[in-house]
């Protein structure tokens, strides 16, 4: 695996926070019987692969700046790079003892993702990409579906819960969208969502109210395998804003136009 410094920095802290992740899992799994359940167990989880991350990036790399889930931002002395990290993206999954969760690792450099890392420790899936130098699964390089009909065509997003406002916002993309295509998944991760956009498996993925730690690394990883990206209203930063919409070229304007009610 052939990477720069920094990437294979991240990659070696994805791993091990991985490695750790997947100890706390096997004893979720024995806690799904308790009466106490598992809550308090994986948010302790989620904060000890941020703590083994955050030692391995920052350790050997003091001067950059940093925005974690758990811990937070601060800036570094280094005013153009930063890690923007999600030690366990799909944590309701993993609450529940379902295999489908990763560790995201994205570095930003002034203002632009250059580096990212998903990794699904569950299933040893490790997604990273580089700009300019494309999309890999593990040892094999990504691309983007090649469907060209919407009729073809699988998405992804993520169902608002609780109290979230978009709830009414979905209902009208669903309504919209199911109609025009193969299907609709929501499995509840979001950086694997953008991810499988990459690999080919969604060929597209859209959703609102995420975080930039939700999404900076597969922002990347869809550029890199060819796949397009953008707000979802016309003119946002979709890092900033956190509602974003991706798919390959053929699929990215006619999806678009459905999410957008055009």
């Amino acid at each position: 695996m052939q990477g720069s410094a920094n990437l294979n920095l991240m990659i070696k802290a994805a791993r091990k926070a991985g490695r750790s992740l997947v100890k706390d899992f096997r004893e979720v799994e024995n806690l799904q019987v308790s009466t106490k359940g598992p809550g308090d167990f994986v948010s302790r989880a989620d904060r000890e692969a941020e703590r083994i991350i955050k030692e391995e990036l920052m350790g050997a790399r003091p001067t950059y700046g940093w925005l974690g889930e758990e811990t937070g931002g601060q800036d570094g002395q280094d005013p153009t790079r930063r890690w923007i990290v999600d030690p366990l993206d799909g944590t309701t999954n993993f609450l529940h003892g379902m295999p489908h969760w990763a560790v995201s690792i994205a570095l930003e450099h002034k203002g632009e993702i250059v580096s990212a890392v998903v990794y699904d420790a569950a299933k040893d899936e490790l997604f990273w990409a580089e700009k300019g130098a494309g999309a890999w699964m593990n040892d094999r390089r990504m691309r983007v579906s090649g469907r060209r009909e919407m009729h073809e065509a699988v998405f992804a997003t993520g169902i608002p819960f609780g109290a979230k406002s978009t709830l009414p916002a979905m209902l009208q993309d669903l309504a919209r969208l199911m109609p025009a295509c193969a299907g609709v998944r929501r499995w509840g991760a979001a950086a694997l969502d953008l991810a499988y956009v990459a690999a080919g498996r969604y060929d597209g993925f859209w959703e609102r109210e995420l975080s930039a730690w939700d999404i900076a690394a597969g922002i990347l990883l869809v550029r890199e395998a060819g796949g397009f990206v953008s707000a979802i209203r016309e003119g946002d930063d979709p890092l900033e804003k956190g509602a974003l919409i991706c798919a390959n070229e053929p699929l990215f304007e006619p999806f678009r136009r459905i999410i957008r009610g055009a």
